[in-house]
């Protein structure tokens, strides 16, 4: 553990999700401002910008940074693979940290950057009921975190598309559904971020337990009931380890740096472990 935490390779990881994250919530709550439009009147709320930017902003901190940490940029990204083995629990610590404190330094950025007058609670939601927003959130995130791992699944050998892409489209699916109900956070830091920063705390903890619970759920669905990976019922010796050249294995074969659909799957679920 003293020695994987002491690599290059591992701060890399870690700082690309501080980073991504970061980016992620600055670009994607910028989107939830309500500028007015015109003196003295708020915009109303545009559901297709708001769905549109948190997608396309996921798709592309996923393709930038997926190489190198895996791209989760969501606690119940990183919960999910623990709780698949895909992930060490050591690792995934330091995963939370980053994701959580990139999201309040972004949220600040944000809080900074705008004018009191629009900055309103920077995506936070606080008009909801516990009992809706604990299905919806459950259900959008389990869509989420299940398209996560079947498109990044090694296993396939069906599709050669953009696993960020598909992440993205994801992503905004559950917005263009979920915004009016809960905001869609989907996602623990992106709404632990301007929470801090607003100190708004009202049925947090909704925004917690639901997208965790509905990415464990749809995590063990995919991994132990519709695509069983044959790999995992061997010890976890010989299922992941490294050759002379440091090169990751699974199952003897190496993770090579992706240059095509199935290689990035592969590489995915090798930089995770």
């Amino acid at each position: 553990m003293t020695q994987g935490v002491c690599t290059k390779p591992f701060w890399r990881a870690v700082s690309a999700e501080f980073l991504a994250t970061l980016i992620f919530v600055l670009l994607s709550l910028g989107s939830t401002i309500s500028w007015p439009a015109s003196e003295g009147s708020a915009s109303p709320v545009n559901l297709v910008l708001i769905s549109l930017c948190f997608g396309l902003s996921i798709a592309t901190m996923v393709q930038c940074f997926g190489h190198i940490s895996g791209g989760h940029l969501n606690p119940a990204v990183t919960v999910a693979m623990v709780v698949t083995r895909k992930l060490s629990l050591a690792k995934a610590t330091f995963y939370l940290s980053a994701q959580c404190l990139g999201a309040i330094a972004g949220a600040g950025i944000l809080y900074l950057v705008t004018p009191s007058s629009v900055r309103g609670g920077l995506g936070v939601n606080s008009n909801i009921t516990v009992g809706h927003a604990l299905v919806v959130e459950t259900v959008i995130t389990f869509e989420l975190i299940f398209t996560v791992f079947a498109t990044c699944d090694p296993k396939r050998t069906d599709q050669n598309g953009s696993a960020g892409l598909a992440i993205g489209l994801s992503v905004a699916i559950g917005h263009f559904f979920a915004v009016p109900y809960t905001g869609a956070s989907m996602n623990p830091a992106r709404s632990f971020g301007p929470a801090v920063i607003t100190n708004s705390w009202d049925n947090h903890w909704v925004y917690w337990v639901a997208p965790l619970l509905g990415g464990v759920l749809a995590a063990a669905l995919y991994e132990y009931l519709f695509c069983p990976n044959p790999v995992t019922k061997k010890p976890r010796g010989e299922t992941l380890s490294k050759d002379a050249s440091g090169n990751c294995n699974l199952g003897g074969n190496a993770c090579l740096p992706p240059n095509s659909g199935k290689q990035w799957r592969r590489f995915f679920h090798c930089i995770n472990v």
